[in-house]
């Protein structure tokens, strides 16, 4: 919030997909959220998980804690807890987590649909396809424009279950992508060359999209999103700082290039306010 952020999205100790993490308690996010709303500030919280039946009268009880506490929204994949909320908790906005894997105009459709004021986007969308979705769908988008990146569509995979019983649509994802691993042909030979692939095959590199926040906005994305969980406060503040003096030169004429570089001429301004940092 110090370095620029109009919203920040946080987990509880509950249904959360960073279940490992030390999430807020019931005291630390109440007075996260008095901190945020004394500065203006948005505080999202992500119950982003999938929500097995034997849980629904305990997260029917989480959603009423924290529509009480005042937060500003709720960030979901499932469905069922979705339609809970609505029924539920009429009041408390609906974002559609990327892990949803909403990726075209019909899925964000079916949300909008459903209630939901916000769709963070499969982060797999090229611009045109992100620009069509605004232009057919009256739903707030959200890109993810900074952070580590999954190896599957939107997070959703299996592998950590399947190898280890750690689920990360449950908040478990082991992550066995970070691991090294060899490409070998049927004679258990390698096939590629180590010294220009490396060994870490599953794991892309960190998404860094600060060249490409006017081309976003201008598609129709008015929040951006970077990922800060589990990361070292220092690192949060420095890139949120970067993406904050990017959007506002760029908001202010003088254009947003790269952070060692904020201005250019190539980008053109819309015609809307600047979209959101969280």
């Amino acid at each position: 919030m110090e370095n620029g952020a109009d919203a920040v999205y946080l987990g509880g100790q509950l249904f959360n997909a960073r279940r490992y993490a030390a999430n807020f308690g019931p005291e630390e996010m109440a007075r996260a959220v008095e901190y945020a709303h004394i500065r203006g500030v948005n505080l999202y919280v992500a119950v982003n998980i999938l929500i097995k039946d034997t849980e629904l009268e305990e997260a029917a009880r989480y959603l009423v804690s924290l529509y009480e506490l005042g937060v500003d929204g709720i960030i979901v994949q499932d469905l069922g807890l979705a339609s809970l909320a609505r029924r539920l908790v009429t009041g408390l906005p609906l974002h559609g987590s990327t892990q949803m894997t909403v990726h075209n105009a019909e899925g964000a459709e079916y949300l909008a649909r459903l209630g939901f004021e916000r769709v963070v986007l499969a982060r797999e969308l090229s611009l045109a396809e992100v620009e069509e979705i605004h232009r057919r769908v009256p739903i707030q988008l959200e890109f993810f424009v900074h952070g580590a990146l999954c190896f599957s569509y939107s997070g959703q995979c299996l592998m950590s279950s399947l190898i280890g019983g750690r689920s990360g649509n449950r908040g478990m994802c082991a992550q066995p992508c970070r691991l090294e691993y060899m490409l070998v042909d049927g004679q258990g030979q390698p096939a590629m060359d180590v010294e220009k692939t490396g060994n870490y095959l599953l794991s892309p590199r960190d998404l860094n999209m600060s060249e490409h926040l006017p081309e976003l906005a201008g598609a129709g994305v008015r929040s951006f999103k970077v990922e800060g969980r589990m990361k070292r406060p220092e690192y949060v503040a420095t890139v949120i700082r970067i993406y904050r003096q990017v959007i506002d030169r760029w908001w202010a004429g003088r254009g947003a290039g790269s952070p060692e570089d904020l201005v250019s001429g190539r980008e053109k301004l819309v015609s809307e306010p600047p979209a959101q940092v969280m």
